[in-house]
């Protein structure tokens, strides 16, 4: 199928703020939706709750932009002020330069067609089938019939379930319950796809599927993709940039595979902790803080963060030691084109002191440290 994709035209001229602001900052003209000093505050039973503090956020035309953080970061806060079913109570939310805060109820509905939306948990009507579903907004807006047909042929084929139009949700498994939320997320040809945790309810050979799915999309339809989950791996399978929340704040942004080479914050070296080349209990129970023999090998920690680009030269790293070296956990994995890692080395026999051993290893790596001796 070939798509098409139908861009909207502005729903109003930009502000002269908004054009100085482009003058000054020139990446911010190709921001597709950006937060100025966002915020968000609930009236709870013991007072106001600050769900959102102070957010400065440009996500770019086209790219997929993660949103992470553990619950209550105030994720979903964040990702429904830009279709505005949450109003933010300060700051500005502009979606191609334009701030949407004053808009009424008819330029609401037409930026809601430009935004789709999919969710944790499908939101499918069980009374209707697959087509039905898909079906659906686009008879709410008035679309004549043989249009709608088209359309709905069109986007089961896209997400790959041109066979299962006449089923029900209840026949269909998880991922394919996704793949008609998708669907239905896309009848009216959006320019920015909103993921809600689209994926936390799935397996993860189906999470893997979901996520070639919308990589696919992004890369088809030139969709922006913004989605929020817990999930690291989520992340590193499908997004270019990542921001983490904590409490409403934003604590470290940057490329995915900067975020995960280096993490500098604590919740995000936490969030990315089950994913790391943990030292096993095992090895763990053997090591010591000073070498309490002579032939003990000491530990250490190599880290690759792809900043340099290149790959690591294990040969030379090895060569550096002047002794004998194994590994004994750890690997390298390739994200965004960059390799990054740890490396748990066993150095024994050198001629070198643990300084100058750190020294070589600093030169080859990003990143070195002592973890301790074995024997």
């Amino acid at each position: 199928m070939t798509a098409t994709v139908q861009r909207s035209l502005p729903l109003e001229a930009p502000t002269p703020h908004s054009a100085a602001q482009a003058h000054l900052h020139p990446e911010k003209a190709n921001a597709h939706v950006r937060f100025s000093q966002l915020g968000k505050v609930y009236q709870g039973q013991q007072g106001p709750v600050a769900a959102l503090q102070g957010i400065d956020l440009d996500i770019q035309r086209g790219e997929v932009f993660g949103i992470i953080g553990r619950s209550g970061a105030g994720k979903s806060s964040l990702i429904r002020t830009i279709n505005r079913l949450e109003q933010p109570s300060t700051g500005r939310v502009l979606i191609d330069q334009i701030d949407i805060a004053a808009f009424n109820e008819d330029k609401l509905v037409e930026l809601r067609r430009r935004i789709g939306m999919i969710f944790q948990h499908f939101n499918l009507m069980s009374a209707k089938t697959v087509w039905k579903n898909v079906e659906l907004p686009l008879k709410v807006a008035g679309i004549p019939n043989e249009q709608r047909q088209r359309k709905v042929a069109a986007l089961l084929e896209l997400v790959g379930l041109q066979d299962k139009h006449n089923a029900y949700p209840a026949q269909l498994s998880g991922g394919q319950k996704q793949r008609v939320g998708i669907a239905r997320a896309l009848v009216h040809d959006p320019e920015i796809l909103l993921c809600d945790e689209a994926t936390s309810a799935l397996d993860p050979e189906t999470t893997q599927s979901i996520l070639g799915l919308l990589r696919e999309i992004n890369q088809r339809l030139g969709l922006t993709i913004i989605l929020i989950t817990h999930e690291m791996a989520v992340i590193r399978e499908i997004c270019d940039r990542v921001v983490v929340l904590e409490k409403g704040r934003i604590v470290e942004q940057g490329p995915v595979w900067q975020v995960f080479g280096d993490p500098q914050h604590e919740v995000s070296k936490t969030l990315l902790a089950p994913l790391q080349h943990a030292l096993p209990d095992d090895l763990q129970a053997r090591l010591q803080p000073e070498p309490t023999e002579k032939n003990a090998s000491i530990v250490l920690d190599v880290q690759f963060t792809g900043a340099d680009g290149s790959a690591p030269d294990l040969s030379a790293l090895f060569s550096a030691f002047g002794g004998r070296v194994s590994l004994l956990h750890g690997g390298i994995e390739r994200i965004q084109g960059r390799a990054l890692g740890h490396l748990i080395l066993a150095v024994g026999h050198s001629p070198l002191s643990v300084d100058e051993l750190l020294i070589r290893a600093r030169k080859l790596a990003q990143h070195a440290k002592v973890l301790g001796y074995v024997v």
